[in-house]
């Protein structure tokens, strides 16, 4: 009996594809179960993150007092908020020479979450009467929604002869201190210009929310660090000058005594 090659090959593919349409079928099967578990996953972190959001909201509330009770502290040191921002690595670089001035005026600071933690938060300084302009308060508020961040902001009003650029100064002086050339002050604006400074505004809001707020203490102890550190180095630059004019005396001493016995 001769059997037919061309039917064999055909019986052949026929196997094959069977096989490869089982392969994929587990592998469908797989992927599915794969994806059960993931949903499952999913739901779980939704879940947790949900618990993790009422802990937030909880100890928030228990936070505030404490909060304000270290603002009333913070009132009966001079130029606090000042010194704190100076010290800070990408905060000090933000004053201008006359925003310190400005500065000079804070009361307090407070930054505080929207109730739920996740829509968004806002950031405010408070100010005593000063020469610079009316309101009390300076406020910035981010809103997070679905189509994107919508931020808020105080309009300053500015007394006679002041504002920006009037009332601060944006020329760089002569001191070790290189100043800001625009002032921190435009960081209070209702426009959201969608280019790199729409995105340098929100980091300093994050910088001050995250960074500062918590423990603005850490900064402000750098800043007397910083003046401890250049005073002992006064001290050592004073005492290598007194040994070298010891040195230079009793140079001047040998040779006055080499001159006699000549």
């Amino acid at each position: 009996m001769v059997v037919d090659k061309g039917k064999k090959m055909k019986v052949a593919e026929k196997g094959e594809e069977e096989n490869s349409e089982q392969i994929d079928g587990d592998l469908v099967l797989s992927i599915e179960k794969l994806q059960e578990i993931q949903d499952e996953l999913e739901k779980i972190n939704e879940e947790a993150s949900e618990k993790v959001l009422e802990v937030e909201q909880k100890y928030n509330v228990i936070r505030k007092p404490v909060y304000d009770k270290r603002n009333e502290i913070i009132k009966s040191i001079p130029d606090f908020w000042l010194t704190a921002f100076l010290s800070h690595p990408a905060l000090g670089e933000l004053l201008t020479e006359e925003d310190q001035k400005i500065f000079k005026h804070i009361s307090s600071l407070e930054v505080e979450d929207f109730k739920d933690l996740k829509s968004g938060y806002s950031i405010t300084f408070n100010f005593n009467p000063n020469p610079y302009f009316e309101d009390t308060k300076l406020t910035k508020t981010f809103t997070f929604l679905d189509e994107g961040t919508k931020i808020a902001a105080t309009q300053i009003k500015w007394k006679e002869g002041m504002g920006l650029p009037n009332g601060v100064n944006h020329q760089k002086k002569g001191n070790k201190r290189q100043f800001a050339e625009e002032s921190f002050f435009t960081w209070f604006t209702d426009a959201q210009p969608k280019d790199d400074m729409d995105e340098i505004h929100d980091e300093v809001a994050e910088i001050i929310k995250e960074d500062l707020w918590p423990n603005p203490l850490t900064y402000f102890n750098n800043e007397a660090d910083e003046e401890d550190f250049d005073g002992d180095e006064g001290d050592e630059e004073g005492k290598e000058e007194d040994d070298s004019d010891d040195d230079d005396q009793d140079d001047d001493e040998d040779d006055d005594d080499g001159g006699d016995d000549d």
